[in-house]
């Protein structure tokens, strides 16, 4: 099998009976459109070596990519190989003795309780962009601990208990409870007002919550480009991306003594570390 056919296998499976995200095989995708272009599609996969997989890895280097990225290609490598040598494209695994590079340890980025309401109340202060469904989506980050993707994919039917809760699809799309605070409800009421005017004069009907100005669900490439003009220059000059809300909501409850594994459910993580 050549290496083009052996990686749209590979990427349909991880679609298909592995139930990855879209996200996540789009990464997978990439990293495996990297390492094609550095050997060749058409290279028979039983002649691919250790060094062959090393090669990649100095050229990935030369090309000043970091340690993060370098590690995510080798991860993609590995499972790609370990994929070829389970369904038996391959005799021997020549990614089994690569080893990741090592990273330096960073602190998560988080808010203060003040950095927090200052970026909240942003739209309200800074005539930006849609200043309802903008302070209704911030406030939704930080309420629920949600990723980016989890918000962006949430829809009107997911709702629960008049707006307290939802149930959103997180990774390996496994559902989860997550609760929203009064604040956040009540920028909801003010957004829904809007969203519904928006939905009626561009005759468009959708089942997502938050929609562009189009009428359109939102993106997680949306979402992170309101918040980077609402934390850049034009708003507080303090940039975020929006996985700060979900540190911030984790430091949050655990400053102020929540179980670690009550955390850890709430986040929807599989593993406490």
């Amino acid at each position: 099998m050549v290496l083009e056919a052996l990686c749209s296998e590979f990427l349909l499976y991880l679609s298909a009976v592995r139930g990855l995200s879209q996200n996540t095989i789009e990464g997978y995708k990439n990293d495996l459109e990297e390492f094609k272009a550095f050997l060749s599609p058409e290279i028979d996969v039983k002649s691919i070596t250790k060094e062959n997989i090393l090669l990649c890895i100095g050229q990935l280097s030369k090309q000043k990519k970091t340690g993060a990225t370098v590690n995510r290609f080798i991860s993609a490598v590995r499972s790609l190989f370990s994929y070829a040598h389970k369904f038996n494209y391959v005799d021997i695994n020549p990614s089994l003795e690569i080893k990741t590079v090592k990273l330096p340890k960073k602190i998560p980025n988080f808010m203060t309780n003040a950095e927090v309401d200052e970026l909240c109340k942003a739209p309200s202060v800074k005539e930006l962009l849609w200043e309802k469904r903008d302070r209704c989506l911030f406030e939704f980050l930080y309420s629920s601990g949600c990723r980016v993707s989890e918000i962006a994919g949430l829809k009107m039917s997911d709702f629960m208990d008049n707006y307290h809760s939802a149930v959103v699809t997180g990774k390996g799309n496994k559902q989860r409870k997550v609760f929203f605070e009064d604040d956040a409800r009540i920028c909801l009421a003010q957004y829904l007002s809007d969203r519904q005017n928006i939905l009626r004069k561009e005759k468009k009907e959708s089942p997502y919550l938050f929609v562009s100005q189009k009428g359109d669900p939102l993106t997680t490439g949306g979402i992170r480009y309101i918040l980077s003009r609402y934390s850049g220059v034009e708003g507080t000059n303090h940039h975020m991306n929006p996985h700060a809300f979900r540190h911030t909501f984790a430091t949050t409850l655990l400053s102020n003594g929540a179980d670690v594994r009550l955390v850890q459910e709430m986040l929807g993580h599989s593993s406490i570390s």
